[in-house]
C-alpha cells in the first residue's frame, strides 16, 4: 500500500481534527491503524491527539473526589474491625519448627538472638499474621490519609504491645 498525496492530506486533516488512528484508517480505507500511526509519526504530526472534553469540569472533579473518598473508605473498612476489637489473645511463642498454617508468623526479635521466636497467635484466614500484626503488615497505600487516623493506630498498637 502506498501513501498518495490525497491520502496524506486526508491523514493530516483527520489527525488535526482529533480522530483516532482507527477512525482515520477506516475513513481513508485500505490502510491499517498501525500504518496510520507510523505515517503520522514519520510526518512528525503532533503526538497528542485532541482528547474529548468532559461535559462539565465540575461534575468530573466531583466524581473524582467521590471516587477517592470511596476508595479510602474501602481500604480503611477492611481493617476497621481489627482496630475496634481490643481483646487480642496472648502471644504463644513458637519456634520455626512449631509453626503451622494457623499460627501467626510475625517474627519477634532478631534471628541471630537466642530469644528469637514467632508470635504464634491464631492467624486470620488467608493471612499469615494475627489481628494485631495485620495492623503492622498492611499499611495504607498513600500518606494522604487523615493524620488523625494515623496517630490513633500506632498509639493503640503500642498500648497493646505493652499489655500483651
Amino acid at each position: 500500500m502506498s501513501w498518495t498525496d490525497e491520502k496524506v492530506a486526508k491523514l493530516k486533516e483527520l489527525w488535526g481534527s482529533g480522530k483516532t488512528a482507527s477512525q482515520i484508517a477506516e475513513i481513508i480505507g485500505g490502510v491499517t491503524r498501525n500504518a496510520v500511526i507510523g505515517k503520522s509519526h514519520r510526518m512528525n504530526l503532533s503526538a497528542k491527539i485532541k482528547t474529548r472534553k468532559a461535559t462539565s469540569n465540575q461534575s468530573f472533579e466531583n466524581s473524582l473526589e467521590e471516587k477517592n473518598i470511596k476508595s479510602r473508605r474501602g481500604r480503611k473498612s477492611k481493617f476497621k474491625s481489627l482496630i475496634i476489637e481490643k481483646d487480642f489473645e496472648p502471644e504463644n511463642p513458637k519456634q520455626l519448627e512449631e509453626l503451622d498454617e494457623s499460627s501467626c508468623k510475625w517474627p519477634i526479635g532478631h534471628p541471630d538472638e537466642k530469644s528469637f521466636y514467632f508470635c504464634g497467635r491464631s492467624s486470620l484466614k488467608d493471612f499469615s499474621y494475627c489481628k494485631l500484626h495485620l495492623l503492622y503488615a498492611y499499611q495504607p497505600k498513600g500518606k494522604k490519609d487523615e493524620t488523625a487516623d494515623k496517630e490513633e493506630v500506632p498509639e493503640f498498637i503500642e498500648k497493646k504491645i505493652q499489655t500483651g
